[in-house]
C-alpha cells in the first residue's frame, strides 16, 4: 500500500497546494471559479474528447458493467435516503443526501489519477462510470427535487434535465469522441497536438481546483457530514464491489477500474447543485471536506487492494 500511496500522494499535494492558495487568499473565490470553468469547458473536454476517439463504442459499453455499477450504486443510495427519511428528512434534502453518499469525484479526480495509477485502459471504464453518475443519478437528484416542489411529474421536469445533459461539456465531449471514434475519422496531427496540449492542463487544473473550492467548504454538522462521507469512502466501494465480483462476474480489470472509480470522494457538482436548488448546501460542504481529507488514506487503500486482485 505504500507504494500506492506515493504513487496518490502527488494528486493530493496537488489539492493541497490549491487548498492552501484558496485559505491564504492568493487565489480568490473568483478566481477559483474561473480556473473551475476553464478546466471543466476547456481541459477536461480536450482530454475526454481525445480518449474517447481512441475507443470504440463496442469496446468500451458492457452491460454487465453498467448492471453491476448501478446495482451497487443504487444500493447505497436507497440505503442513503432511507436514513436521511428516518431522520424525518424532507425529499429534497434526502436526495441531496444520497448524491453525496453515491457521486465521487469522478470527472476532476478520477478521470486523471486512475489513467496514470491503472493505465490509459482504465479511461473507458472510468468514461462508463462516469457517464451513468451524470445521466441516471444526475438526473434523478433534478427530477426528486423538481417533482418534490411542484408535487407532481411535469414533462418541464423532464425537459429540464434533458437541457442539462446537452449542455453538460463532459457528457458532449465523450459522445463527440465516441461518434469520431465510430466514423473511424483520423484525428489531423495538428488536431491531436492541440487537444493533447489543452488536455495536459486537466489533471493540474483539476486537482488544483479542486482544492482552492475546499478551502470555502465549512465543516459544519460534522455527525451528518461523517456518516455521508462513510457512505461514500466506504458503503459505495463495498456495495459495487458486491455487484461486480459476486452478482454480476465482471471482468477482473474493468471491475477494479469500477471499484476504485466507486471509492473517490464526494463531487464537487453535488455543492454546485446543492447550493442551486437552496438544499442543505453547508451538509455538502462539509461531506466534500471531510470525505476528500480522508480519501488520502482510503483512496490508496483500495488502489492497492484492487491492484493487487
Amino acid at each position: 500500500m505504500l507504494a500506492i500511496f506515493l504513487q496518490t500522494l502527488p494528486f493530493f499535494a496537488l489539492i493541497g497546494l490549491g487548498y492552501w492558495a484558496g485559505r491564504s487568499g492568493f487565489f480568490s473565490a473568483e478566481a477559483t471559479a474561473y480556473l473551475t470553468k476553464f478546466v471543466f469547458y476547456f481541459a477536461l473536454s480536450a482530454m475526454l474528447f481525445r480518449f474517447s476517439a481512441n475507443l470504440s463504442l463496442a469496446e468500451v459499453l458492457d452491460w454487465s458493467f453498467v448492471a453491476a455499477y448501478l446495482w451497487g450504486t443504487a444500493t447505497i443510495y436507497l440505503v442513503a435516503t432511507g436514513v436521511a427519511l428516518l431522520r424525518r428528512l424532507s425529499v429534497e434534502e434526502a436526495a441531496v443526501e444520497a448524491q453525496c453518499a453515491v457521486i465521487g469525484n469522478v470527472g476532476f479526480l478520477g478521470v486523471p489519477m486512475l489513467a496514470m495509477l491503472l493505465g490509459e485502459a482504465a479511461v473507458g471504464p472510468v468514461m462508463i462510470v462516469l457517464a451513468v453518475d451524470l445521466i441516471v443519478f444526475g438526473s434523478l437528484i433534478v427530477i426528486l427535487i423538481t417533482g418534490a416542489r411542484d408535487g407532481r411529474m411535469s414533462l418541464a421536469i423532464l425537459r429540464t434535465v434533458g437541457l442539462g445533459l446537452l449542455k453538460n461539456p463532459m457528457i458532449v465531449s465523450i459522445v463527440l469522441g465516441l461518434g469520431w471514434s465510430a466514423l473511424r475519422l483520423p484525428i489531423p496531427t495538428p488536431m491531436n497536438d492541440f487537444l493533447s496540449i489543452l488536455g495536459a492542463a486537466a489533471t493540474p487544473g483539476a486537482l488544483f481546483a479542486i482544492g482552492a473550492s475546499l478551502a470555502t467548504k465549512s465543516a459544519e454538522r460534522m455527525q451528518v457530514a461523517g456518516w455521508l462521507s462513510f457512505s461514500k469512502l466506504v458503503l459505495h466501494p463495498a456495495a459495487v464491489t458486491f455487484s461486480a465480483l459476486v452478482l454480476f462476474h465482471v471482468e477482473p480489470y474493468a471491475a477494479s477500474v469500477m471499484i476504485a472509480a466507486a471509492s473517490l470522494p464526494v463531487a464537487g457538482n453535488v455543492y454546485m447543485l446543492a447550493q442551486h436548488y437552496g438544499v442543505a448546501p453547508h451538509r455538502v460542504s462539509a461531506a466534500i471536506l471531510i470525505s476528500t481529507a480522508a480519501s488520502i488514506v482510503t483512496v490508496s487503500a483500495v488502489i492497492a487492494w484492487v491492484s493487487q486482485s
